[in-house]
This record gives C-alpha cells, structure tokens and sequence, in this order.
C-alpha cells in the first residue's frame, strides 16, 4: 500500500497541521505513559487501554508532521494503516503489533473485561514508551533540531508547515 492508496480509499486526507498540534499529541503519549505506569497492578485492562494511547498519539504526531490525518471513521485503524507506510518495512512487526493491540484494547473496553493480564499490559507500556521515543526522535530529526527542543529549526520561518524535509505547503494563520 502507499500513502496514494490511502488517500484515493478515503483514509487518510492532507491537511495542514500546526506544530503546536503536533506537540499536545506528544505531549498527551507523554502523559498517559506515566498515567498507564501508575494504573497497571490496580486495572490491568484499563492500564492496557491508556498504554496504547502514547502508540497512537506518538502515530498521530507524526502523520501530522508529514500533512496527513485519518479520515474515516477508523481513525485508530487508519493511523496505523499510515504508519505501515511511513515507517517502512524496517517497522512493519512493531506497527503490526500496535494494530493487533488496538483490536486487543476495544475487545477489552467494548466487549469483556479482565482478559487483559498485568504482564500483557506492562509490555506494551514497554514498547509504547520506546515508539513515542522513536516518534519524538524522528521528529526531531526532521526539524533539525534534537528531539524535545521546542522551536522553529535554524534558517526556518516562523509558522512554516513542512511536508518531508524540504517542502513548506503553506503557513499558519496570523503569521506574517
């Protein structure tokens, strides 16, 4: 699949994204992976539920950052559609795990309690924490700046959208 095939399938659409966007993403993966670290022993399945947030919100940070956002109504599963592709075939188990932790995570809201075990919640808590860290370094990677710094990289203009690398599709509104 490509990032074409997502669009023409409704999935995913373009759009601008503000950095600031971007960064409550990650803030929130930030937040609700000490949240679900808190959580875990007393609600395995509820420590399940907020683990796999940091995946999905590390997932949607990025697809910000490259001008995209899911579309349907399978926003979760669309992400990761998304991130199949972004990430390459170098990442494809572990996206394919956070999918299958998605399916895992609404059969434990929506459908039957208690499945979840303490040690299944812990290592994606685990694996979570390392693809927020992945997300955040990528991100920094892009910017030109390391990863956590807040800022317009060197040379940049202020409120500058970038797509790729090299690319601004645009600016914020109110910037000059």
């Amino acid at each position: 699949m490509r990032y074409d095939d997502l669009l023409k399938s409704r999935r995913i659409r373009r759009e601008r994204v503000s950095k600031a966007e971007i960064e409550r993403a990650l803030a929130r993966a930030r937040r609700d992976l000490k949240t679900a670290g808190k959580i875990i022993a007393d609600s395995p399945d509820w420590g399940f539920a907020v683990a796999y947030n940091p995946a999905l919100q590390a997932a949607r940070a990025y697809m910000f950052d490259q001008g995209y956002r899911p579309a349907s109504a399978q926003d979760h599963k669309n992400t990761f559609q998304f991130m199949e592709v972004a990430m390459g075939p170098e990442k494809e188990a572990l996206i394919a795990y956070f999918d299958r932790m998605r399916n895992k995570r609404n059969r434990a809201i929506y459908d039957v309690a208690g499945e979840i075990t303490e040690t299944e919640a812990r290592n994606l808590l685990e694996k979570a924490t390392e693809f927020v860290e992945l997300i955040r370094t990528r991100l920094g990677h892009r910017r030109g700046r390391p990863p956590g710094l807040k800022g317009a990289p060197p040379g940049a203009g202020a409120g500058v959208i970038r797509v790729g690398p090299h690319r601004p599709i645009g600016r914020l509104r109110g910037d000059a």
